[in-house]
């Protein structure tokens, strides 16, 4: 019987332990990271009542008034109460959410749209070409970006897409900034040298092997675009340039509770509460992502 020979722990702590991919260890330290965890996990059961808030039980009809009922405190009837036209304000706070989401995810994706391609497109060409279109983003930032918004919507019209595209416009600079010194460092790596070898285009090498290796900051500024977008909106609903009626979002629940908010401050308070933990969570994500996704916590082992 052979007896086996335990190798001193020195050689096992140096064997090589077996690799993992980006995405595989930043989710692994992402599990770690609770509060991220919990923020994400409040994001996805928010957005799935909101989106399901037609149909489940005991959520009452957002428009539905009761003039005769008026403005009532919070209730076993009415979780958070009645506004002064008698409609049930959980569910203005739910439907409103929709909006307020949609608002910040597609403004989101609009801004990441044209931040990544303009940013990558600049850092790719280099030379004159960066040149010209890095101060056109330096022009844009020193223009009030409100006023921009408020603009578009003035001349083009008032409507839920236009929003969507008017707050999309003017988030995109930063991001643009932020892919094209991504892919300074990235486009000198390697792998690009050898793509552009075997005769890919640069089309390809730009949007096959560049664009996706930057998707790490991408998704984590994404995180902090969307609560940002939903902020804009709602200081848009207090000017009156925000969500048209018969439509409602948080930014205009509270533009319109605001007016009674020494009478009735539950108007206020329930759709600020939903929109101060909904922009709370997305920053305990983006924070968590930033974490995981960071090269020298991968290196460091943590």
């Amino acid at each position: 019987m052979s007896i086996g020979i335990q190798p001193p722990a020195s050689v096992l702590a140096d064997a090589p332990r077996p690799s993992r991919s980006l995405w595989s260890d930043a989710w692994l330290r992402l599990r770690r990271n609770r509060a991220a965890l919990l923020a994400g996990g409040f994001l996805v059961a928010l957005s799935l009542v909101s989106a399901l808030a037609p149909w489940l039980p005991g959520v009452q009809d957002p428009s539905a008034q009761d003039l005769a009922r008026g403005a009532t405190s919070p209730s076993a009837a009415h979780w958070f109460g009645t506004d002064e036209l008698g409609r049930d304000t959980f569910a203005r706070v739910l439907f409103g959410g929709r909006i307020s989401l949609l608002v910040g995810l597609i403004g989101t994706l609009v801004s990441i749209a044209i931040g990544v391609t303009w940013g990558a497109i600049a850092g790719y060409r280099g030379g004159r070409t960066d040149e010209w279109m890095m101060r056109f983003v330096d022009v844009l930032y020193a223009l009030p970006y409100i006023f921009l918004v408020i603009l578009l919507l003035v001349f083009v019209g008032r409507s839920l897409v236009m929003l969507f595209v008017a707050l999309g416009l003017v988030q995109w600079l930063t991001m643009a900034r932020i892919v094209r010194g991504q892919v300074l460092s990235i486009k000198t790596q390697t792998y690009v040298e050898a793509a552009r070898a075997l005769g890919a285009s640069d089309r390809a090498i730009l949007f096959q092997h560049i664009v996706p290796n930057t998707l790490g900051p991408v998704i984590v500024y994404t995180t902090l675009t969307v609560p940002a977008v939903i902020l804009q909106e709602a200081f848009l609903s207090f000017l009156g340039f925000g969500v048209q009626p018969p439509d409602a979002s948080w930014g205009t629940l509270l533009a319109d509770g605001a007016k009674l908010l020494a009478l009735f401050p539950w108007l206020v308070v329930f759709p600020g509460a939903a929109m101060s933990l909904t922009l709370l969570a997305f920053n305990f994500l983006g924070d968590g992502l930033r974490d995981a996704l960071d090269p020298q916590g991968r290196r460091d082992g943590h």
